[in-house]
């Protein structure tokens, strides 16, 4: 293996690191206004597509365990954006759903995304392109690729 293929710079891994941290970061001060944190924006995101989404959905979809979104849905139930219920199919599921609050939050996030699409300095078609190749290298690392 060469020297340069040792240096921090040059390692595509301390890119994607790299980027995730600024990317939250430049979310921190949207998010400050809603009184959200990434991870919770995340979850909300979730429901706003799909309201009484299962909780096992939301974490394959965030690709979080229970151990990490439990918390994050209890602190979103404490601040009444979202309400846990056994499913009345099979009580060992538990579905979430929005409250009115949860639902009215939506629209102030609405802006959200152009505005994060300002901040990248991409073009829309720019940013659809690096979004499907880091999905691509995402599912080819977990092996779900075909």
């Amino acid at each position: 293996m060469s020297d340069r293929m040792q240096r921090l710079d040059d390692q595509l891994c301390f890119a994607l690191y790299a980027a995730s941290r600024a990317m939250t970061a430049a979310y921190g001060p949207l998010l400050d206004e809603l009184d959200l944190t990434y991870p919770q924006y995340l979850v909300m995101l979730v429901l706003w597509e799909h309201d009484g989404e299962r909780v096992s959905k939301i974490g394959e979809r965030l690709h979080l365990d229970s151990a990490t979104l439990t918390p994050l849905l209890k602190r979103l139930e404490a601040r009444e954006l979202i309400e846990r219920r056994r499913s009345s199919e099979d009580e060992r599921v538990v579905e979430v759903f929005l409250t009115a609050a949860g639902k009215r939050l939506q629209r102030k996030a609405a802006d959200i995304p152009r505005c994060m699409l300002e901040k990248s300095a991409l073009s829309v078609a720019e940013l659809g392109k690096l979004r499907a190749q880091v999905q691509a290298l995402t599912e080819r690392l977990r092996g779900t690729s075909d």
